[in-house]
């Protein structure tokens, strides 16, 4: 069954319209506040936001919505969404909500929900609450409207966790960092955090105005970080995005480092201590090649899922896996968190540059990407992927990187685009078939 309102990761979409309304968004809580209402015990939520201007109108509008099902909330201000997700089962609330569009511009917004154990919802869950968000809400009575808190201490309890993520004897008194808040939700806590284990911290993107968000800094817009990194002479660069749940680390040359590096020297490093569950790491099809050839060489797997974190979650808690992400960035290390935590990983990472006294260009490089190549190409109407000549190319190009390669075709989620990605070891070939793919997709489109 399509859903109406949920996406890979919540509701998300331009504000003032659609479904990301101050009306919608009440709606919503309403209908969570519904779905979650379980014993005859007062019922608590708790919500949190990043950076964007309409950030106050959705939480607003939040409160409204739950108070109105005699459901309390407690607010805690811009925070990373894994902070919300740990105070979430922390404070024993039944629910917990996210203010974020994560990586997108300050005009969207969107309304992410953690259950009470801190995870994402399931699907289940999802659309239950989409079934009650366009039906009428029954109201509690007015003796029993919920009330609404602020709680000053969710910054320090957040930093707290995350330093606990490390071994509490690790310092990192030699290491200058600069760390990237992309104007978000991180911009006190990441810092603050790196700083108190003794790092010099260089702060970029840490002035949020509610329009600056994501605006030419974060992990999806590198240069900034690259040219502050080479600029100050640092070791290492850390760049977050909105909501500070993926990390992109810049190494001492000003050169990027993915989520796919990441995740092989984590896993390295766990592998090496018996600390690695499930034999191996959880990511998406968008992996490169590099790493699944890397793990196998360590005797470990990769475990691909669809593009998105909540799949690669849902395969982790299913397998016993402990290490996971993508690509973009999404780092799950579910022995500290229960989704992406950017700052968590970049902890994990600082003290592996501290434990091996190697720079970060050596020791954060695990593998050899192989060439792959992504492209989009627009449509519109109906899916070309349903045109027999889009068929029949897909089937040339598979033949083609046949033992050599990989092929992968998905529609995206949010927009009217199909993704055509390829990768293998002879570039030139992986360019050809990327295009040949799209010349039949454009045809048929």
């Amino acid at each position: 069954m399509a859903r109406k309102y949920f996406g890979t990761d919540g509701i998300r979409g331009e504000t003032n319209k659609g479904a990301m309304t101050a009306a919608m968004a009440m709606r919503v809580a309403q209908a969570a506040g519904a779905h979650f209402r379980r014993g005859d015990h007062r019922h608590r939520v708790v919500i949190g936001k990043d950076t964007r201007l309409s950030g106050y109108m959705v939480e607003n509008a939040l409160v409204a919505g739950f108070t109105s099902m005699g459901v309390n909330v407690i607010q805690t201000g811009p925070l990373p969404t894994p902070a919300i997700a740990m105070l979430t089962r922390e404070m024993r609330a039944d629910l917990g909500v996210m203010i974020s569009a994560s990586h997108n511009p300050y005009q969207d917004n969107g309304i992410k929900l953690f259950g009470p154990d801190g995870f994402k919802l399931s699907d289940e869950d999802e659309a239950a609450i989409e079934a009650l968000i366009d039906q009428e809400p029954e109201l509690v009575p007015a003796s029993e409207i919920g009330r609404a808190r602020r709680i000053e201490d969710s910054r320090g309890r957040y930093i707290h966790a995350v330093k606990q993520s490390v071994s509490d004897k690790t310092r990192f008194d030699d290491l200058k960092v600069v760390v990237d808040c992309a104007n978000g939700a991180a911009y006190q806590v990441a810092p603050s955090a790196i700083w108190e284990l003794g790092a010099e911290v260089i702060t970029l993107g840490v002035d949020p105005n509610g329009t600056n968000i994501n605006d030419g800094v974060g992990s999806t817009s590198l240069d900034a970080v690259k040219a502050k990194v080479v600029e100050t002479g640092a070791d290492i660069g850390i760049a977050l995005d909105g909501d500070a749940d993926r990390l992109i680390v810049i190494d001492e040359k000003g050169e990027a480092i993915d989520g796919d590096q990441i995740m092989a020297s984590i896993a390295t490093r766990m592998a090496e201590k018996g600390q690695l569950r499930g034999g191996g790491v959880v990511a998406t099809v968008m992996s490169n090649l590099g790493l699944e050839r890397y793990l196998e060489g360590k005797g470990l797997t990769l475990e691909r899922t669809k593009v998105g974190d909540r799949y690669v979650l849902g395969r982790m808690r299913s397998g016993g896996f402990n290490v996971g992400g993508e690509q973009s960035g999404h780092m799950i290390l579910l022995d500290h968190a229960t989704t992406g935590d950017g700052t968590v990983a970049a902890m994990r990472v600082l003290a592996s540059l501290v434990r091996s006294n190697r720079p970060a260009s050596e020791e954060l490089r695990m593998f050899e990407p192989v060439p792959q190549l992504l492209k989009n190409v627009r449509y519109d109407g109906a899916s070309p992927l349903d045109a027999e000549t889009v068929k029949a190319a897909i089937k040339d190009a598979e033949r083609a990187l046949a033992g050599k390669g990989r092929l992968v075709i998905r529609a995206s989620g949010t927009e009217p685009l199909i993704r055509v990605m390829a990768e293998g070891d002879d570039a030139c070939e992986v360019e050809q078939v990327v295009d040949a793919v799209c010349d039949a997709v454009r045809a048929a489109g």
